[in-house]
């Protein structure tokens, strides 16, 4: 492997964007008003984004050997390996039937990681990677996520049968866009994203982060055979409210799966912004490069004992971080109190206390895997 020429981090690259911390008031008030209403609704507390989990699992983490110096930073310093939760789901903050179909996320969770930590997270030992099926965020900065976010909170928990048939037309739209070469990451977004396997999908932390002496945006990609088959692999959701939660379900009843965890090094930081991140980093001037390996065997996927584990008794949060990869740019920045108010809104509803793991064997009973 030939290392390439990384940039170091410096301050200068990050600056607020005016009225930062009005912008960040004003969407912790957007994300806890949509908690508020499906909590009216549900009776339970639930994420305000990606609120509906459609795969729980536990997997091994283990870092490379032999890296290069510019990717041999921080967790990835060392070859090791950890234990880690992934948690897979789509974008919205209510419960909605699959035919709604939006992005896809996935949020990671790696546990027992030594090291100092970012301001705040003095005595956890996780490293947590917040990722979506898209390589770069709808919108360059807070502010305009906020504009963004206040229409579509607005439609919380109302007219589902509306959003079906709005979603299918969206699906329609975006697949002629793609039949002629295009794609948008809009259309997606507000419901016209195909019926694809989220097993089969690439995830990007779209935002980048410290990477030691250094600043990337990191990737989650299918090795194993069995997943990269599901790449644009159709889902049938007809009549399937949880379709692609039995998706998942099936395919590790059968089978477990591989994914390489990659990292994309700052080169250019004119062409490879910090503060605009819709901004994607052409892979000419950086590839991902695989830094470790994620394996989950095969296992139950979802069920009602993970989600009351997972789905209510852990945070994602790219803030649960090393020093050496803080979250960096507007929109992670806001990220660290909006995802804190949301995660203390849904514990007092749902009467649990959060705290960062120092095992998973709980999770690993649960889901079935040997080794709990």
């Amino acid at each position: 492997m030939n290392p390439i020429q990384a940039v170091p981090y410096c301050a200068a690259y990050e600056f607020a964007e005016d009225d930062e911390a009005e912008t960040a008031a004003g969407l912790r008030d957007t994300m806890l008003g949509i908690s508020r209403k499906t909590w009216e609704h549900s009776g339970h507390g639930l994420r305000s984004v990606h609120a509906k989990s459609h795969g729980l699992l536990v997997a091994e983490l283990t870092v490379r050997d032999g890296l290069p110096e510019c990717y041999a930073q921080g967790l990835f310093a060392r070859p090791g390996g950890y234990p880690a939760v992934l948690r897979i789901s789509t974008t919205p903050g209510d419960l909605l039937d699959d035919k709604v179909s939006t992005p896809r996320g996935l949020g990671l969770k790696i546990v027992g990681v030594p090291g100092a930590r970012v301001e705040g997270g003095e005595g956890d030992a996780t490293q947590d990677f917040v990722l979506v099926n898209g390589p770069a965020f709808l919108v360059p900065k807070a502010k305009a996520f906020l504009s963004n976010l206040k229409p579509l909170a607005a439609t919380t928990d109302k007219v589902p049968n509306l959003k079906r048939a709005f979603s299918a037309l969206l699906r329609g739209t975006e697949q002629a866009i793609e039949a002629a070469g295009g794609e948008s990451a809009r259309i997606k977004a507000l419901g016209g994203h195909p019926e694809t396997h989220p097993l089969g999908e690439t995830y990007f932390s779209q935002a980048p982060i410290l990477y030691g002496r250094y600043m990337a945006k990191v990737s989650l990609a299918p090795v194993s055979p069995g997943l990269v088959a599901l790449a644009g692999a159709h889902v049938d959701l007809a009549h399937k409210p949880d379709g692609l939660r039995e998706a998942v379900v099936a395919h590790f009843a059968r089978e477990g799966g591989e994914w390489e965890l990659r990292v994309q090094l700052c080169t250019n930081i004119e062409e490879m912004p910090i503060e605009d991140a819709s901004a994607e980093w052409r892979q000419d001037l950086s590839p991902y490069v695989a830094v470790a390996r994620l394996r989950a065997g095969p296992q139950r996927g979802w069920s009602e004992e993970l989600a009351r584990l997972v789905d209510d008794g852990m945070r994602f949060n790219p803030w649960h971080a090393l020093a050496a990869h803080r979250p960096l740019g507007s929109i992670m920045r806001v990220r660290k109190s909006v995802y804190a108010a949301s995660a203390r809104l849904r514990a007092e509803r749902n009467g649990v206390e959060l705290v960062e793991p120092r095992d998973i064997a709980d999770v690993r009973a649960a889901a079935g895997v040997a080794g709990a």
